[in-house]
């Protein structure tokens, strides 16, 4: 009696085994289960068969393994008659025919026929390993199948060895291949490497002359021009008797592998030398695979003569070919040659040829997509390049705006603030001097002269402050200041404007002594008095009264600017604080204003770390709120001593500027006030003339053209002289106050010049001691 034996996922025996080898086979099952944590069931599971006589017990058995990496069903069917193998006894041994299966349709078939017949017990423990049915991984049923070949070549069944072990065997290194290349799609990308491999490995093991892969569709120009070239240059003529290829053609052969050099090559060759010629015709996608070609003498000599020519002149004489479908798409075919002689295909080679060609399509299909995704990712690099550029573009182009502004702003500041300055000081002057001469009605239109001067000026500064904010180039100059002082600065600025208006001015002033100086910058906390005051008196009617709230609460200092005009209706409230926005929009508007000093006055209280909040009622008037911390020097200096305009120290100043229109405002300033004044033009020769004439203070502007500020003011420091004269440097901007005083200035003027202000700075400069050497 011979043996059959099918190396599949039906592992099947016709050959009696012994008890004692079926009962390791057993245990061998056991091993696996507990290794893989799986569900093991066997006939004690079935509903009366503890019953029966141990002879019928034994007469169908199983034991079945169910774990998501691997599930297997083992059964056996009792023999009787049948002699054992040894000869040791006499007598008849138990023997059992034994089938195994690893498909799960199949393993699950027989638990459901058998369901009925499960014990109670038993039921949730059998539905639970219906449900983990899934394909075994390779890693284990390598495992697996090497410990099954073991107990196959045992010595016991010798007679077994010379049929089991070359099929185990190699079902064994089918399957350590499979597992190689799914190994090798999982860690790489790299689809050339991967199929040239695939080809090499999978002829070796199948033991086949020639294996190819032909690719249908796709081939690059950079193929086709690489074969042409290999031909052109004789390096494939010795081991192939064909002509040029095609580079027009379809399809490829775009990988080979051979057993010799002396099998003809038929890399790269198209579908021109008839390769795929018997397929013509036909709808790919109803194409029949495996497809098998025992003798191709047979199979092709009177349906398609020009394959069999082709096919004779590569020495091919049997070819099993499998189909590479990727994405629902033929791809290509894996194709065996064998040169030798006809060979009858087996079914379990044209398994394996076919789970090879399933894999390779994965790694194709993973290829393509990375591919797309490096395309993607291409593109989408190209894209944030393009946008990038496009930002940079517009930011460049923004900032030249801004730049332009800035100098658009900066052209303002010297052409409308200088002749401002001069305006709004001149006329001040003349008041001064004239204050006997001339009638009421031609003072009044001084003072008229010089109010509207000093309105345009506080327009023109909140535009550049406004700017300067938004900029953040907006620095607060951050000193000592008397906070009832400088409220009290405002409001005389601010008296012939409200009496104007016929408005009356309060102030309700609740400060200690101790929280009278607080740390701000007094120019900025004075322009936001400024404009709240200027802001309510221009809203409220003839008759009315604007009143000015000074307080403290906990760490805060409050001022409060209430006033009794139209109010501002509730919904219009939000709107308060928004630049160049004017809540009466009408072509005639009664108010004037550019809509901007509110919402500076709100950027300059957040620039301070408090806030400014506003109540209003239609038709009764508004309350606006300023909150700023209170922040105090560590070493709190002493008051500073002021005195008054009315009688201030006499002295000689020296002023070194070269503009006329500057100098006459200071001049004719500080000339008024009893000063004795020397006006010079160059900063070069100043220092010997300053040396003979020993003033108390320099008045210098920093930028003169025939030296800079800097040079002039190191001079006059280096010098014994005048060392310890004080030092005024006249700049256009207060920003820059902290860096002329580290240069050597005492202080600093600014553009444009207000005589109060000067002749304030003036008597502050001659009360105090001469600067240390």
């Amino acid at each position: 009696m011979g043996e059959t034996i099918n190396i599949s996922d039906a592992f099947t025996l016709s050959r009696a085994w012994s008890a004692s080898k079926f009962d390791r086979l057993r245990k061998l099952f056991q091993q696996i289960a507990a290794q893989v944590e799986a569900i093991e069931i066997t006939e004690v599971a079935l509903a009366g068969q503890r019953s029966q006589s141990p002879l019928l017990a034994q007469s169908q058995l199983f034991s079945l393994v169910a774990s998501p990496g691997f599930s297997a069903l083992l059964q056996a069917e009792l023999l009787t008659g049948i002699q054992p193998l040894t000869g040791a006894q006499s007598g008849t041994e138990v023997s059992y025919q034994i089938s195994l299966n690893f498909e799960p349709e199949k393993i699950a078939a027989f638990l459901d026929g058998l369901l009925s017949q499960v014990e109670r017990n038993w039921q949730p423990e059998w539905m639970e390993a219906r449900s983990r049915l899934q394909p075994n991984d390779m890693q284990i049923q390598t495992d697996f199948t090497r410990q099954l070949l073991d107990l196959l070549l045992e010595p016991l069944d010798s007679t077994l060895v010379a049929v089991c072990e070359p099929a185990l065997q190699q079902q064994v290194e089918q399957e350590r291949l499979l597992n190689q290349v799914m190994t090798q799609i999982r860690q790489s990308l790299e689809l050339p490497i991967i199929l040239q491999t695939a080809v090499d490995q999978v002829r070796a093991c199948l033991r086949v002359d020639r294996l190819v892969i032909y690719q249908i569709e796709g081939v690059t120009q950079t193929e086709s021009s690489f074969s042409q070239a290999l031909w052109q240059e004789g390096t494939m003529q010795s081991s192939s008797p064909f002509g040029v290829i095609d580079s027009q053609a379809a399809g490829s052969v775009v990988y080979e592998a051979r057993a010799s050099d002396t099998i003809p090559s038929v890399l790269y060759f198209s579908d021109a030398h008839c390769f795929v010629d018997e397929l013509r015709g036909h709808v790919r996608e109803s194409w029949q695979f495996p497809l098998i070609v025992e003798d191709v003498t047979v199979r092709y000599a009177t349906s398609v003569p020009c394959l069999l020519e082709f096919l004779q002149r590569a020495q091919v004489q049997a070819k099993l070919v499998a189909p590479i479908w990727v994405n629902n798409r033929l791809w290509g075919l894996l194709i065996a040659h064998n040169c030798t002689q006809p060979y009858c295909w087996e079914d379990r080679e044209q398994r394996f040829l076919q789970h090879i060609a399933e894999h390779l399509a994965i790694a194709i299909h993973q290829a393509q997509l990375y591919s797309e995704l490096q395309q993607q990712k291409h593109t989408l690099e190209q894209r944030v390049i393009e946008r990038t550029q496009a930002l940079e573009d517009a930011m460049l182009a923004a900032q030249a705006a801004n730049q332009a502004k800035s100098e658009f702003l900066a052209a303002v500041s010297h052409e409308l603030r200088t002749p401002l300055a001069c305006i709004i000081g001149m006329s001040r002057t003349l008041q001064r001097w004239s204050a006997h001469v001339l009638d009421n009605r031609q003072q009044h239109f001084l003072q008229m002269i010089h109010d509207s001067g000093e309105r345009l000026l506080n327009q023109i500064e909140d535009i550049l402050a406004v700017s300067q904010v938004e900029a953040g180039r907006m620095v607060l100059n951050l000193r000592e200041v008397s906070l009832s002082h400088l409220v009290r600065q405002v409001l005389k600025m601010l008296e012939s404007y409200a009496a104007l208006h016929q408005v009356e001015f309060e102030l309700d002033l609740h400060l200690s002594p101790q929280s009278d100086r607080l740390i701000a910058d007094p120019q900025r906390v004075r322009q936001i008095l400024h404009n709240l005051l200027s802001n309510a008196v221009k809203f409220t009617l003839a008759g009315g009264r604007v009143t000015l709230r000074v307080f403290t609460e906990k760490d805060f200092v409050m001022l409060q600017v209430q006033d009794t005009g139209i109010g501002i209706p509730e919904h219009l409230i939000p709107q308060l604080f928004q630049k160049f926005h004017q809540l009466d929009r009408g072509y005639s508007r009664q108010y004037q204003g550019t809509g901007i000093g509110l919402a500076l006055t709100k950027q300059l209280v957040e620039l301070h770390g408090g806030s400014v909040t506003v109540e209003s009622t239609a038709g009764v008037g508004s309350v606006f709120t300023v909150q700023l911390p209170i922040l105090r020097s560590i070493d709190a200096s002493p008051p500073i001593e002021t005195r008054s305009l009315i009688d201030p120290p006499k002295g000689k100043i020296i002023l070194i500027e070269h503009r006329e229109e500057i100098a006459e405002v200071i001049c004719d300033s500080l000339t008024a006030a009893g000063y004795q004044l020397v006006w010079m033009l160059e900063g070069a020769t100043a220092v010997r003339q300053i040396e003979v004439m020993r003033p108390f203070a320099i008045i210098a502007d920093v930028d003169l053209p025939d030296i800079k500020g800097e040079t002039l003011i190191h001079a006059l420091r280096r010098n014994p002289v005048t060392k310890q004269i004080k030092i005024v440097a006249l700049a256009p901007e207060i920003e820059e106050r902290e860096a002329w005083q580290a240069i050597g200035a005492n202080d600093l003027l600014h553009d444009p010049i207000m005589p109060e202000q000067l002749l304030q700075m003036i008597m502050l400069l001659a009360a105090k001691e001469p600067i240390s050497p």
